[in-house]
């Protein structure tokens, strides 16, 4: 009896779907604008004669509640029920304070609609938020009806969770075949740039590097680029207390290097960069702030910062070989991450934000050129980042080339809706083998259903959320945990 209590207590107040509804409601509160942020000034190349200087300044992004404009002009609000029997968006339209500054001076500013965006039912900027059922009965809606979907020109449609590997994180693993006896691999973040890197050790006993343009570049002759180039010193941070013959072997294969610029060198010839030795060093450089792990930074300070990350990585590498220690469990949970709805569509916004602002820009210089811009008002084409995300949401094929993000909602009977809210889907091809990722792990307990998922291809990859599993939001701050850690009698390398 007390057992049927609390889970009545709980459902009082908590809802199956409440994960994606919280993911929805951050995207718009923090993620929105953040994305604004990371895009700051926008500063074209041509400009108009008389100017010398001309900025583009994107600063408040907000959005209204879902609205409709008529054929007459006119706008009103909308409710879910009329967007689906008349086969309409139900869609907020989004504001941003745009201003224009020539040589300094603020000519003008305004608040443009630059785009609508498809809101999810029953999330903070839906109509039907915290209506009581009796509400919701009079507004056409079924009062156990759990929103988290979207309607897009009439259609139901799901934005399904994706299952991915945790980035910023190293996967060692060993391999049975090929050149290299360990090879491990990390997928460095910063915000919405990815970049994956692969660090090898091969049979011979180097170890090698490998990211963007560089391939198979001697991990030591990195770790010198950066800034450690005393032997001594990079032996330190490897061994501690052990002998590892494999570390001189890689030391001595990189001894000709002596100092950073000589490494940086090396560098540029395996880019293939052939300006002069000042340009050269500079690129180099540039290459390894931005492309080089940027989750730990992209300035000059953080350098030997990734320089005892790497001989870290190292370390790690010969421990595997040499005492036997164990590779990185992919299928443990703890290694993986759940995109939510509200992570999808901020990558989705985003991408299109991106591309808007390079419409914005090549309208500019088109106006410029002709002699015929006025202002800015003018230059922001509110239908394309309408299009492109409703597109998207409408087809499913998503930014980066993924295909069925969203999906038509399952609406045969109230289970088979409640297990396609809470579906979540592996990015790995159904046409693999793949046993490892298809097997329960011990980990899923309490987490992702044991027995829901199809048979066929893609059993094991297709899996559903438990009924009370919640998936947290990203909401710690990097300062705040640095300062526990150093709390705790960390010192942090300076």
């Amino acid at each position: 009896m007390s057992k049927n209590l609390l889970i009545k207590k709980y459902f009082e107040e908590h809802s199956f779907i409440e994960s994606s509804i919280a993911s929805f409601n951050k995207f718009i509160e923090y993620e929105l604008q953040k994305t604004i942020d990371e895009i700051g000034d926008i500063i074209p190349t041509i400009l108009p004669a008389d100017v010398q200087e001309f900025k583009i300044k994107l600063e408040k992004i907000w959005i209204e509640k879902p609205q409709i404009t008529e054929a007459d002009g006119s706008k009103r609000n909308i409710y879910p029920v009329e967007a689906r029997l008349r086969k309409l968006t139900y869609a907020a339209p989004i504001f941003l304070e745009v201003s224009a500054y020539v040589d300094g001076i603020q000519r003008e500013s305004f608040v443009s609609e630059i785009g609508r965006i498809p809101i999810m039912l029953k999330s903070k900027y839906c109509h039907l938020h915290k209506l009581s059922r009796d509400e919701l009965v009079e507004h056409g809606e079924d009062a156990f009806d759990t929103g988290g979907y979207f309607i897009i020109n009439g259609n139901e449609r799901v934005i399904i969770t994706v299952e991915d590997l945790l980035p910023n994180k190293v996967f060692y693993q060993k391999n049975l075949i090929g050149p290299s006896k360990n090879t491990a691999k990390i997928f460095s973040q910063r915000g919405a740039y990815s970049i994956p890197h692969v660090i090898e050790h091969m049979k011979d006993g180097i170890i090698y590097i490998s990211f963007t343009k560089l391939k198979r570049v001697p991990i030591i002759t990195i770790i010198k680029a950066l800034g450690l180039t005393k032997d001594q010193e990079i032996m330190e941070q490897i061994c501690d207390d052990k002998d590892y013959d494999d570390v001189y072997i890689n030391l001595y294969n990189s001894a000709e290097i002596k100092t950073s610029e000589d490494a940086m060198e090396i560098i540029a010839k395996k880019i293939g960069l052939t300006q002069p030795r000042e340009i050269k060093l500079e690129k180099t450089q540039d290459q390894l702030d931005h492309y080089l792990m940027p989750h730990l930074g992209i300035t000059a300070k953080e350098r030997k910062l990734k320089a005892y990350h790497m001989c870290k990585m190292i370390k790690k590498f010969l421990e595997i070989t040499k005492d036997n220690k164990s590779i990185t469990d992919k299928d443990h949970y703890k290694n993986k991450k759940l995109k939510l709805a509200g992570d999808l569509m901020s990558d989705l916004f985003r991408v299109n934000m991106r591309v808007l602002v390079n419409d914005i820009l090549y309208n500019f210089q088109r106006l410029v050129k002709r002699g015929k811009f006025q202002s800015v008002k003018i230059i922001i084409r509110d239908k394309l980042l309408t299009s492109r995300i409703q597109s998207a949401v409408a087809t499913g094929s998503w930014v980066g080339g993924r295909k069925g993000i969203s999906q038509n909602i399952d609406r045969v009977n109230f289970l088979s809706t409640m297990s396609h809210l809470t579906r979540v889907v592996s990015l790995l091809s159904a046409t693999q083998e793949n046993f490892e990722a298809r097997e329960i792990h011990s980990t899923h307990f309490g987490r992702l259903c044991p027995i829901e998922t199809p048979e066929g291809t893609p059993i094991g990859l297709r899996k559903n959320l438990a009924m009370l599993a919640q998936v947290t939001q990203d909401e710690l701050d990097e300062s705040q945990i640095k300062k526990t850690i150093e709390n705790l009698g960390v010192n942090l390398i300076k």
